[in-house]
C-alpha cells in the first residue's frame, strides 16, 4: 500500500482533478490512500502526522534537504522498498512551515524533489505523477519519455 499524509486541503478544482486523475491511474497498479490533515501550527500538525504513521511502515518525509533522485532511480527505490519492507510506503508532506524534529526522527528516509519551493497542492500532484511514472517504468510501459 502507498499512503500519502499531507497537511492542508486542496481548494482549487484543477488541482483536485489532477490529484484524483493520478490517484486513479496509480490505483491500477497499487492500493493508494491520501490522508489530508488540517492546517495548524507546526507542532500540532506534526503530532497529527505522528498519529497517522506506523513505525512498521517505510516512512518517507518530503524535505528540501532530502536525497535527490532521477525518475528511474526513484522507481528502483520504490521497487526495492516494497521488496524489503512490510509492503506499506508512507509519504509525508508537511505544512508550509515543515515538520518538527520528532517527525524527522521517526522517518526512514528524506527525499527532495527539488531545491525549489512549490505550492502545496501542485507538489501533491507532482508526487503522485512521479509515483505513477515509477509504476510505468517498472512495468516497461510507454509513458516515461
Amino acid at each position: 500500500m502507498i499512503k500519502i499524509i499531507c497537511v492542508g486541503k486542496i481548494k482549487e478544482k484543477y488541482l483536485s482533478d489532477l490529484i484524483n486523475d493520478y490517484k486513479t491511474r496509480i490505483g491500477k497498479y497499487h492500493r493508494i490512500e491520501i490522508i489530508e490533515l488540517k492546517d495548524s501550527e507546526i507542532n500540532k500538525e506534526s503530532d497529527e502526522i505522528l498519529s497517522q504513521i506506523k513505525l512498521t511502515d517505510y516512512n518517507i518525509l518530503l524535505d528540501i534537504n532530502g536525497e535527490h533522485f532521477t525518475s528511474v532511480k526513484f522507481s528502483e527505490f520504490i521497487q526495492n522498498t516494497f521488496n524489503n519492507s512490510n509492503g506499506t510506503i508512507t509519504f509525508i508532506v508537511g505544512g508550509s512551515n515543515g515538520v518538527n524534529d520528532l517527525v524527522k526522527e521517526k522517518v526512514n528516509k528524506k527525499i527532495s524533489f527539488s531545491d525549489m519551493t512549490f505550492p502545496h497542492g501542485l507538489f501533491r500532484g507532482i508526487l503522485l505523477e512521479q509515483i505513477y511514472r515509477s509504476f510505468k517504468i517498472l512495468n516497461n510501459e510507454s509513458y516515461h519519455k
